[in-house]
């Protein structure tokens, strides 16, 4: 996946230039932005902070008036031009940075083209949208780390609040269940492919942890073990003895 060609697509009405650094890290680990497009109405002054952000990350600023109060051409034009390269043949996968649902339509039909759809915006982001997108990746993880959290925009949850997150420890048991061999042991890689697959949105980094080992380990009700395998270690994990 780390060849991927990746069109970026940023709605600049609905994203904040302080994510840009973190947005593309974030990026570059799963493929190559050979497009980097932001969209709005570069007349009006709102938009002023972007500027700096455009010029040192060579993203193309993309001009649409708003024709008229309440419509957002914006949208449209992102999703014209979504299809056009999409139709172009040459991208596997494209990032659409946004909180709006406007574009749930867009990713469904991106990847009913058989293309990945990264999906990046803030909390607020509804439901629709999110789902919409193979991976969901929430903006608020992505501002500048601090000494003591993974993300400055997200504190660190302890073990007791970790477990009583009933969607969380569902979506853990439940991929463990599923990833698990006779005796209850199962790859972290593999939990971690499940709860993605049924929750696109999931992210260590949501609860303040960098990765999914550590999450584990900080809710403390699950057994591990490291195995080697092949040339690497791997960790497998499955539910402590009377622990439900």
């Amino acid at each position: 996946m780390a060849h991927d060609k990746l069109a970026v697509l940023i709605d600049a009405d609905n994203a904040r230039p302080a994510i840009v650094e973190g947005l593309l890290a974030e990026i570059a680990k799963i493929g190559t932005a050979h497009v980097k497009r932001i969209y709005g109405d570069w007349t009006k002054p709102d938009l002023n902070s972007w500027k700096d952000a455009l010029l040192r990350h060579s993203i193309q600023p993309i001009q649409q008036f708003r024709y008229t109060v309440g419509k957002n051409a914006t949208d449209s034009a992102m999703i014209i031009d979504a299809m056009d390269l999409l139709y172009s043949g040459r991208f596997d996968g494209f990032c659409i940075v946004s909180s709006d649902s406007d574009f749930t339509r867009l990713a469904s039909r991106i990847r009913e083209s058989g293309l990945t759809v990264y999906g990046f915006g803030e909390r607020k982001t509804p439901e629709p949208f999110r789902t919409a997108c193979d991976k969901f990746i929430y903006t608020e993880v992505l501002a500048p780390a601090t000494a003591t959290e993974v993300s400055a925009g997200v504190k660190r949850r302890t073990a007791k609040e970790l477990r009583s997150d009933s969607q969380l420890m569902n979506l853990l048991r439940n991929a463990i269940d599923a990833a698990a061999d006779d005796n209850g042991w199962a790859g972290l890689g593999a939990v971690g492919s499940i709860v993605n697959k049924q929750s696109p949105d999931f992210d260590p980094r949501n609860y303040g942890y960098a990765r999914l080992s550590a999450l584990v380990n900080g809710i403390g009700l699950f057994e591990t073990e490291e195995r080697h395998i092949g040339n690497g270690k791997h960790m497998y994990l499955r539910l402590r003895s009377g622990k439900k």
